[in-house]
């Protein structure tokens, strides 16, 4: 009896070690297989920038001379920014798509931050809840993964037909707040959570309504993370081009919108059509203008590091 018992434990005992051996021999391949596609993706990406910066640098730190019997220099580093396009590539600017790109950011800001706070401090702090809440968190949710064409057909329905605002910047403002404003809201709502209830309850104790409570001590230590939701989905709504296109935005301007009922174009669809064309040195345009998207999209990221330091210094 003692022999067949040390015998099952001696089995049991290699059994176990043996799928020990198995699940370790799987856990490695599996975080093999996991480093092999992130060094593959983080490959893939830096040979990209690599080569938008190789090919577009020259395009902003070389000079130009244009003409044949009078040689004008072109700065292009400040022109750049300034001039029109043209259809020569040595000419051409990105100055109206930075203008248009600009007015879109300002209205989408304009609407996007008080309605997309204001409906995740409702939720969180106001709605009660019951089924009707229920059913627009889920919907919230669900809209933040919809293709952006189908804002961009809905921006096409409602904004430039039904209300009769046309092409216009205010007609490509309001369809990319569309777009952000469900991952405004979820994120808002999220940073909402995240501040503790004993803040809420300590100010209703010390006689605060709810209201109070809520804008004077919930709010402030939920702006760090209010704002880097905004500053997320102004990164997506920046370098959109499928629902400006599709609202009919302009592939080409020669002008710099003055009035938010103006035509425009932005960024993304000026080097979408520059990379259209067939020469070469339409190339360098390109890559000059996806340079100066990422720089907009540092810039944004960093303003949003800063304030969210900054708030939270301060709490």
């Amino acid at each position: 009896m003692l022999l067949e018992s040390t015998e099952k434990n001696m089995s049991n005992k290699t059994l176990i070690t043996g799928k020990k051996a198995e699940n370790a021999i799987k856990e490695s391949l599996f975080l093999f297989t996991l480093y092999i596609c992130v060094t593959i993706a983080i490959l893939t990406l830096m040979t990209l920038i690599y080569d938008v910066l190789s090919t577009g640098t020259t395009r902003l730190t070389s000079d130009y001379e244009v003409g044949l019997i009078t040689k004008i220099q072109i700065d292009n580093p400040v022109d750049f920014l300034t001039t029109l396009d043209s259809r020569y590539p040595d000419r051409a600017g990105i100055g109206p798509a930075f203008a248009g790109t600009v007015w879109l950011m300002i209205i989408v800001v304009s609407v996007t931050f008080p309605f997309g706070t204001g409906a995740a401090i409702y939720l969180q702090e106001f709605a009660p809840k019951n089924r009707l809440t229920r059913f627009i968190e889920l919907n919230l949710t669900n809209l933040a993964g919809v293709p952006s064409v189908i804002y961009g057909l809905l921006g096409l329905a409602v904004f430039v037909r039904l209300a009769g605002f046309g092409r216009s910047i205010l007609s490509g403002g309001l369809t990319l707040t569309l777009l952000i404003l469900p991952v405004v809201i979820v994120a808002s709502r999220e940073a909402l959570k995240a501040v503790p209830d004993t803040i809420r309850q300590g100010a209703l104790a010390l006689g605060a309504t709810k209201f109070q409570a809520v804008f004077r001590q919930v709010v402030p230590s939920a702006i760090p993370g209010m704002v880097t939701g905004m500053v997320l989905g102004l990164s997506r709504a920046i370098g959109e081009t499928a629902p400006l296109i599709f609202m009919g935005a302009l592939t080409y301007v020669n002008y710099f919108p003055d009035t938010p009922l103006s035509g425009f174009t932005a960024i993304p669809i000026q080097v979408y059509n520059w990379i259209g064309y067939p020469q070469a040195e339409w190339k360098e345009t390109a890559s000059a203008g996806i340079i100066l998207l990422l720089g907009l999209l540092l810039i944004m990221n960093s303003l949003a590091i800063f304030i969210r330091n900054r708030y939270e210094k301060d709490l």
